[in-house]
Parts: C-alpha cells; structure tokens; sequence
C-alpha cells in the first residue's frame, strides 16, 4: 500500500543501504520487489531485470530484436520444423563449478516442464522430448511444428540451472539460486535488497566490469529518484514520465529510453468464475467501455504524453501489428447508446487496480472518462502480488495490468487468451482463435504467422477480452558515473559492458 511520505520517512528511506559502496558497485534502485529467484518459478518483470545478471539464456537478442548466441552457440531446425538441435558453447561453468553441458541443459529444460507451479510450462509446452546427441549437443523433439519455440528461449525458459543445486535445494532453490550468470547470488533481504557478486569464472569475463550489483526494491517513485539524488543510487528504471524532465535538467544524470515490448490494458473478466455474470460478460458493455476512452488523453495527463497509445498486444510500430484496425476514437454517445441496449444503461463495476501511484492516476482518470458515458467504477486498491492472485481466482470484473512483452508477438499473445492458459484471468476461450493460434504457431515463414496474428486481432479486438490502452517506453535515469548500458526494448538492464567509474 502507498503511504504518504513525512519528511522523517523520506529521510529514512535516503538512508537506506547507507556505508560506502565497494568499488565498482552498481546499485540498481527497482520499481517492486522481485518473487521468487527461480526462473522456473517467477513471474514478475523485476526479477528478469536480477536475473539478466544471474542467469545466463541459450540465446538472447539485440535491439533490434535480432536473434544471437549466448550459450547456445548454434540452432538449426529439421525440415519437417518438428525438431530442434541446439550446440552449446563449451567451458561454461554454473556457480558452484559445476559444467554446463547437454544433460545439464536437458534437465533445466525438463525442470520447467515438469516441476509444479512452473510458469515456463505454458511457454515450452509443445516439447515432446529432449535427448542428449553428445556432451554439447542436445535436440528438442515437439508434439508439432512450434515456432515460438527460438523466442522463448531467449527468456526464462532459456535460463539454465546447476541440476547439483536444484536437486539438492529443492524448494529452496529460489533462496540461493546458482546459474550460469556472470554474478552469482549472495544474499537477499526481502522488500530491502538483493546483493551479487562478480562470478570470477564466467565465460565472457572480460566485458563484466562490475564487481558487485545492488538492487533495491523501492516502489515509490519520487522516493526512488530522491535516492538517486541523494546518491545512495546509482541507477533507476522506470522512471516516472512526471519526473523526465527534472532529471533531463539535472547535469549529473543521464536518462535513456526505449518504446517497450508490451503493452498497459485493462483485462476483462468475461468467463473466469461467477463475476463474470456481472455487466461486464456483455459484449456491449465491453465495447462501450472501449469506446469511453480517450487514450491520448490517458497518457497525456497521467504521463505527460510520453508514451505511445495502442490497441492491440503489439505497437503500431511493430511488423506484427494490424494496421487495418487502427486505435479507435472516443465515441461517448455510441458508448451510452450500447449500455442502454445491453438493459446496463449505468453500470457500477469494481475496478481492481495496483497501489502503485502511477496505476491509481490511470484509475482515477479511467474513472473520470467512463463516467460521462454511464460507468460508475469503483477502484479497489490492491498490493500488485495479492491482484495477481485474486485473478487468477477470477475474483475482479474489471483489472488494470501491463505485460512487460517478449520478442516474440506469441508471447504477448497466447497465455492471456487462450482457453485454459495460465495467465488467461479474463477465461476468453474462442475456437476462432485456437485455431489461428496453432496456425502462427506451425510455421516459421512469417508472412503466415503474420497473416494469422492479423486474423486473431479482427476476433479479439471484438471479443476484448483485454481492452490495449497504450506502450510504455521505458525510462532509466543514473549517474553519470555509470556508462556502457545499452537500450533493449524488453528493457532488462544488461550488465555486460556496464561501468561504474
């Protein structure tokens, strides 16, 4: 829950973490608190910002969402797209000095499979088997051509694990993880901080040249800027579009940006238990939503117009996107006349928001828009893990939620509208739309993938499951000090090549 901050408060949360840094120590201050350090098990975009220094991936991307090795070194398909042989490189060590080689690989892989209340099953579910050719060689055998397959393991499925340290940690493995990342985990002190260390083994040691990393969880955003200021940080994402343009005035500070992969969207209980008999289980009433919202207005007042509004789960900009239904404008008339047809001429609806401040603003102007057009929503404020859950129980009618967005637009896609996925809170189930997801997803040729996505957006920007608001650009702030970072629209924060000087 946000508090207002006294001035003994703020100058307590100055304080935080004070004693002199190490020498080159980079301290990270992060917009939560990541879950649990396992990527087999976590969910949360903060924790992928930890683990881009603690956990290695077969692959990864560039920014310009190009494809490149990391510890895979070569991938090739076979002709009939139902296998993939993945070559990984060789002299990668895990942090306890265990080898990374194929039977380690087939057993991270199998993990995410298979252990309970894995959140890479969804992601890799079309594997079939995986067998071990040689010592750096390994294939992956799919029930069916899966093309999203590459992408995926440019995430947290292709995060490699010390099968030594995950047996022998078992449920634990969070608490300590050991992967194959250039730092290693030391400690964590919930809601305070996570500390790593440089891993002196690493295979790319030489563009590491950090020696300890910091991330601090500090929600507020004006407490987490003030602590830059102060300089008990180094370095800040996200930071808030009202605050750009006193760091951008600030000489000591340098402020980079990139449009996100993701998208912001209010998702729709329309199938996900008994709330969804509520108004909202009327397709009118969903339209009518949409058609209350002005979302340049949105972004105008609650982030200065920084950001870029959307209607689909990909930006406008994005190859994937359909440009044949544009962001629809505001209609307040259409919208009161399809209440009125759907016998819901002023519906009261809750509307599950984070207590962030930056999510409540969005609220409350949301609020102030369908008003005009016969909505009455009243806000629940709800701490953003307990919101997670409360969804996947179907306990909401309306929910503001982002996605942080993958490379891949299948990734955006599949698991928040497709029947039965995990990340599906809305309970769409459409057999339109299964069977144009298994189109995109059984071929590699993207023109076809392309072809498909466009024919999903025609049925669900009519369905709405999820009403798409707008994309973000993520903003990081920091020292001058600090240099070499590098921008990447999933907007992880690389430490390869990052100095503190």
């Amino acid at each position: 829950m946000n508090k207002t901050l006294t001035a003994g408060a703020l100058a307590l949360a100055l304080l935080a973490g004070v004693g002199a840094a190490p020498a080159q120590t980079l301290r990270i201050g992060l917009a939560e608190d990541p879950d649990i350090l396992d990527p087999t098990l976590a969910r949360t975009f903060v924790g992928r910002i930890v683990f881009s220094a603690l956990c290695d991936k077969l692959i990864d991307i560039t920014p310009d969402l190009k494809l490149v090795p990391r510890l895979a070194t070569e991938w090739n398909w076979s002709a009939d797209e139902k296998s993939l042989t993945v070559k990984l490189r060789p002299d990668v060590l895990f942090h306890d000095g265990e080898k990374l080689d194929a039977a380690a690989a087939k057993y991270s892989l199998e993990r995410h499979l298979t252990l309970p209340g894995s959140f890479r099953r969804a992601e890799i579910r079309g594997i079939k088997a995986i067998e071990v050719l040689d010592p750096l060689t390994f294939r992956i055998d799919l029930e069916a051509p899966f093309a999203p397959l590459v992408a995926q393991l440019t995430d947290r499925a292709g995060m490699m694990v010390s099968p030594k340290a995950a047996r022998a940690m078992g449920d634990k493995f969070g608490t300590a993880p050991v992967c194959t990342g250039p730092f290693k985990f030391v400690e964590r002190v919930a809601q305070d901080r996570i500390v790593l260390e440089r891993f002196e083994q690493y295979w790319e040691k030489d563009k590491i040249h950090l020696q300890r990393i910091e991330y601090r969880p500090i929600i507020d955003n004006t407490v987490r800027l003030a602590n830059l200021k102060s300089g008990q940080l180094d370095f800040i994402e996200r930071v808030a579009a009202t605050d750009l343009d006193d760091v951008r005035k600030d000489r000591r500070f340098k402020l980079s940006s990139i449009v996100e992969l993701g998208y912001q969207g209010i998702t729709i209980n329309m199938g996900n238990g008994a709330r969804a008999k509520g108004p909202m289980g009327n397709p009118k009433v969903r339209e009518a939503l949409e058609l209350s919202l002005d979302r340049q207005a949105l972004i105008q007042v609650v982030f200065n117009g920084e950001f870029e509004v959307g209607n689909q789960w990909i930006s406008p900009g994005n190859a994937a996107y359909n440009k044949a239904i544009p962001v629809p404008k505001r209609d307040v008339a259409k919208a009161r006349a399809l209440l009125r047809e759907a016998g819901h001429p002023n519906p009261t609806i809750e509307f599950m928001v984070a207590t962030t401040g930056e999510a409540q603003q969005v609220a409350q102007v949301i609020q102030s828009m369908t008003k005009e057009a016969g909505f009455d929503l009243k806000i629940r404020a709800t701490e953003f893990a307990s919101s997670l859950k409360l969804a996947e129980q179907g306990d909401f009618e309306i929910y503001y939620l982002g996605w942080s967005g993958r490379t891949d637009p299948d990734g955006n896609l599949v698991q928040f509208i497709t029947c039965g996925s995990p990340n599906n809170n809305s309970g769409h189930c459409n057999q339109e739309v299964e069977k144009l997801i298994l189109a995109s997803r059984s071929t590699n040729d993207l023109a076809k993938r392309r072809e498909a996505w466009h024919a999903i957006a025609r049925v669900t920007l009519t369905d709405r499951p999820i009403v798409y608001l707008f994309h973000r650009k993520w903003f990081w702030a920091y020292a001058n000090k600090v240099s070499g970072l590098v921008e990447y629209p999933d907007g992880l924060v690389r430490v390869h090549g990052l100095k503190v000087n």
